[in-house]
């Protein structure tokens, strides 16, 4: 992931120092088991673990290795074998490349997803806040873009509250698939190392062993895990998209953040534009491409191929990145978030009334008429109103048919605004608001 869209502290997680380190660490949880069995003697052990710890790994020999060998792993155990002479023997014992790689990126992803759960639970705080703040706020529902019904501003944030919940939970789940790691040997048999020996490195890297493996941890678990990234940030793209349509100058009921020093257009200084919400729209399209690659991955040949290494050296820490950035990102615009309610409340009678026309349709049906008789009679005056732009109400008044099965007071208890409202604390309870 380039810079721009990474932050420090998932940055971290995926430098080659990094990675190196965890694999490292693979090494000599390896050698600590087989010092346990009498495999290795553990005066050899202890000064092969003193000699890399103290020398550590220098990513640019490593490079350098890599050009002759074309092989990374091999490049890693010679730059480690430099330093340790005749105990380099004891290196590697038994493992095969894969054995390193899955088992360190295991413990990669799984901090990863410690990072992004923290991330939500920041952006639920923020959005349990704004929710609560606008419990009440009315504004225009809208489907398809057009006038539907009278909402809360409330509800639309809670909404977002229920989503991000749920993206908790599929971060726990993707990061239960993912922590996974194996010490099973070329094609995963153990025919030269017993399983006592994943088991002892996974439980200290604080990860599961994987029930079965081939030569590599299996894919799905992989392809899991990116399609929740994926989902969550279609999660995000849907809030980001709701505030981008409400910033619209034609609406603006609500607007992100606009910072003192922003710059808006390089040409025209009026401009306010959704431009975070917009970089969250375009990251959640590459969330959604990485879950595709991943999918792709699963079906390797036989024990194994590397078809999926390229990919995953590209998508794993771009796509941690990119969402741990849109989590962020959205936090910082939820808590900074510019609302209008008067706005809100302006565009509520834009129509004339027409957005009550179902309480009518019910009340109408409710003194008798058919479902088809009625709706016909309310949407003959709302039709009328659309295209005269009139007052709904006073078609509906004017009309006797109306007058025969409604009184005035019942139809005024049709046009109440407020009783859109009536029910909204019981969604907040139920979401834990």
């Amino acid at each position: 992931m380039i810079s721009r869209y990474t932050l420090p502290a998932m940055g971290r997680i995926w430098t080659e120092d990094s990675r190196f380190r965890r694999m490292l660490e693979v090494e000599l949880l390896a050698c600590e088991a087989l010092v346990r069995m009498g495999k290795i003697p553990t005066a050899a052990y202890r000064r092969i673990r003193r000699a890399v710890r103290a020398k550590g790994i220098n990513p640019a020999r490593v490079a350098q290795l890599e050009a002759t060998t074309k092989h990374d792993v091999v490049a890693f155990l010679n730059t480690m074998a430099e330093s340790l002479g005749a105990d380099a023997r004891f290196l590697h014992l038994g493992l095969t490349s894969s054995d390193v790689l899955d088992t360190a990126t295991a413990t990669q992803l799984a901090e990863a997803c410690d990072i992004l759960i923290a991330d939500v639970d920041r952006l639920l705080a923020a959005l349990r806040r704004q929710a609560n703040t606008y419990q009440f706020t009315l504004c225009i529902g809208r489907t398809h873009g057009v006038h539907a019904e009278p909402t809360t501003f409330g509800l639309k944030l809670a909404l977002a509250f229920s989503e991000m919940t749920r993206a908790r939970q599929l971060l726990e789940d993707a990061r239960a698939r993912v922590a996974v790691g194996k010490i099973s040997g070329a094609v995963g048999t153990y025919a030269h190392l017993p399983p006592t020996v994943e088991q002892y490195v996974c439980k200290k890297l604080k990860i599961t062993p994987a029930p079965i493996s081939t030569q590599v941890v299996p894919r799905d678990g992989y392809a899991a895990f990116m399609s929740r990234l994926a989902i969550i940030g279609a999660m995000l793209e849907r809030l980001a998209t709701e505030i981008r349509h409400l910033q619209r100058t034609e609406v603006l009921e609500a607007e992100e953040p606009f910072e003192e020093g922003q710059t808006g257009s390089s040409a025209m200084p009026h401009k306010r534009n959704p431009v975070s919400c917009e970089r969250v729209t375009g990251l959640a399209r590459l969330l959604r491409g990485y879950a595709v690659t991943a999918l792709e991955n699963v079906a390797l040949w036989h024990e194994r191929d590397i078809s999926h290494s390229s990919t995953e050296r590209i998508m794993l820490p771009d796509a941690t990145c990119a969402l741990d950035f849109m989590l962020v990102e959205m936090t910082r615009i939820v808590r900074g978030l510019k609302v209008y309610p008067e706005r809100m409340r302006e565009h509520l009678g834009l129509t004339k009334g027409l957005i009550f026309s179902e309480s009518v349709l019910l009340a109408l049906m409710g003194k008798g008429l058919t479902r088809p008789a009625a709706y016909r009679l309310v949407q003959r005056h709302a039709m009328r109103a659309w295209a005269i732009r009139g007052d709904f109400r006073a078609l509906l008044t004017a009309d006797p048919d109306v007058r025969r099965h409604l009184t005035p007071r019942e139809l005024d208890r049709c046009f109440d605004l407020e009783r859109h409202t009536q029910h909204v604390q019981r969604v907040f309870t139920r979401l834990g608001l």
